[in-house]
This record gives C-alpha cells, sequence and structure tokens, in this order.
C-alpha cells in the first residue's frame, strides 16, 4: 500500500471515528429523559387511537408525519387513507376500541419505535367482538414532538 493511500485511509478512519463519536455524544439522554420520551411516545399512540375513535382528521395529522403511512389488514395506507377506512367502518355501524397494553418503548435520538398488544374489539349490529392485535410504530421528533411515521397491525388469531 502506498504511503498517500495510508494517509488517506488513516484520514478518513479518524473522521468517521470523530464524527461516530459526535453523534453519540449528541444522543446522550438522562434516565429521566428517556422517561419523558417514553411517556410522550405512549401518549402520541394514544392521541392516534382517541382521533380514530371520533373520526379527528386534524388530530391525526397533528401527530403523523407528512410522509406517514401503515400495513395493516394485509394493504398499505398512506397519509389519510387510514383515517378514511375507519370512518367509512365507523359510518357504516361499526365501533372499535383500541388500548395500548404491554408496551415497549426504544427511543435512539430523534427515533424511536414503540411494540404493543392492542386489546380491544368491534362492535357492530351483530355483537361485540373481543380482538387482540399486535402492533409496532416507529416515531420520529419534529420540533421537539415525537409524530407517528409507520405503523404495523396484525391482527392475532383467535382460537
Amino acid at each position: 500500500m502506498t504511503r498517500p493511500l495510508k494517509t488517506f485511509l488513516m484520514t478518513m478512519l479518524l473522521g468517521l471515528t470523530y464524527v461516530s463519536a459526535a453523534y453519540a455524544q449528541s444522543c446522550t439522554s438522562t434516565p429521566a429523559e428517556q422517561a419523558k420520551d417514553q411517556a410522550a411516545i405512549l401518549d402520541t399512540m394514544q392521541t392516534f387511537f382517541a382521533a380514530a375513535t371520533t373520526d379527528d382528521l386534524a388530530k391525526f395529522r397533528s401527530i403523523v408525519t407528512a410522509n406517514f403511512y401503515a400495513f395493516d389488514g394485509g394493504k398499505r395506507f398512506d397519509g389519510d387513507a387510514l383515517m378514511e377506512l375507519i370512518k367509512t367502518a365507523h359510518a357504516a355501524g361499526k365501533v372499535y376500541v383500541w388500548s395500548v397494553t404491554e408496551p415497549e418503548v426504544h427511543v435512539e435520538c430523534n427515533t424511536a419505535w414503540i411494540a404493543y398488544v392492542d386489546r380491544g374489539s368491534i362492535q357492530d349490529a351483530s355483537g361485540k367482538k373481543d380482538l387482540t392485535w399486535l402492533e409496532s410504530g416507529i416515531f420520529e421528533k419534529q420540533n421537539g414532538a415525537w409524530r407517528i411515521r409507520f405503523l404495523h397491525s396484525t391482527r392475532v388469531p383467535q382460537a
């Protein structure tokens, strides 16, 4: 290996080490800050379900990113399409109940993810059916607020 190549590679290695160290330092947080972020993420998730329960599109838009999308029922729903699906179901007489249980929240700088069990129900003219979904989401911190960028929901088969 030539001396200029060795010098270049050492410079790049040192530069990457510096950038990596600077990034790690800027992302450190205290346990209290982590707990605050985790609570804010749970609150955002609950706000999501409150907006869906009441067909509140403005509230929904206030807690999702501009490029939000979801996987639900084997389909991809971009932006407002998920809310439109729920609104249509409500108009057909369906009543949904959702709840975040057993949450695990992980925060890394301005990105976070959550995994939880959604224990709820669907009620329509035929009656009420208790259901469980396994769900997860990715969050971005924008201007100090946690917003949902991606959501995934899988219904647990009933025995």
